[in-house]
């Protein structure tokens, strides 16, 4: 009876062993395969230009990931430089942090629309931003400009599109322009290499929790 139960564990273990490796060729089929796929990709994408990134939605983040794109232009000694349009009556830790390290800021400085409640004082500030916005797009020296928050400013009027668009495409070739805010302009969509859309799923703001330093701004 004892030598009948070895047996029969001996044959359970086996099956085991035989369905763990089975699983484990599969898996390492599996991810062959992924990595074929990944390999092929990677090959064939050799064309190096300046990418123009829309970062969009009704969600939170948008703003922080421009920031830490420019961080890491920065930190591989490269030369970054940010137009704030919107928020510019806030304090921004990025900009404390970033303009040590040689990143050049230009900030419309009115603040939120619905605070001014002045629409050709936002239309001035604007417009002077955008003139600064301009002249970074013709530079050849600077790999990134983040232009935080620019979507309000067409979606209002309050800068014309057509300008955008043709300092957009007339930039130099290597230069990248990563472009925030929300409801962005179909035209600057379709012109865009990369357009991520960050989606809210949840946001404490909504269940009264304030703004906070070192987390929000």
């Amino acid at each position: 009876m004892e030598k009948s139960e070895n047996v029969t564990n001996n044959s359970i273990e086996s099956t085991e062993v035989n369905h763990a490796d089975t699983k484990a060729q599969r898996h390492k089929a599996r991810q062959q395969k992924l990595k074929e796929g990944v390999d092929a990709k990677i090959a064939a994408a050799q064309d190096e230009k300046g990418i123009l990134l829309v970062l969009t939605g009704n969600g939170k983040g948008k703003s922080t990931s421009g920031f830490g794109a420019v961080t890491r232009c920065v930190g591989h000694g490269q030369k970054a430089a940010v137009v704030q349009f919107i928020k510019g009556g806030w304090e921004c830790g990025e900009r404390n942090l970033l303009e040590k390290v040689g990143v050049e800021f230009y900030v419309m400085g009115t603040g939120f629309t619905w605070e001014t409640q002045d629409r050709e004082k936002d239309v001035a500030a604007a417009e002077s931003a955008w003139q600064d916005a301009e002249k970074l797009l013709k530079d050849e020296s600077i790999n990134l400009v983040l232009l935080d928050e620019l979507t309000y400013m067409v979606t209002y009027k309050y800068i014309d599109l057509a300008r955008v668009i043709e300092a957009l495409n007339n930039r130099p070739p290597m230069q990248h322009v990563i472009i925030t805010g929300r409801a962005c302009h179909r035209d600057i969509i379709e012109l865009a290499d990369t357009v991520s859309e960050v989606q809210p799923i949840k946001h404490a703001f909504n269940d009264g929790i304030k703004a906070q330093i070192g987390f929000d701004y």
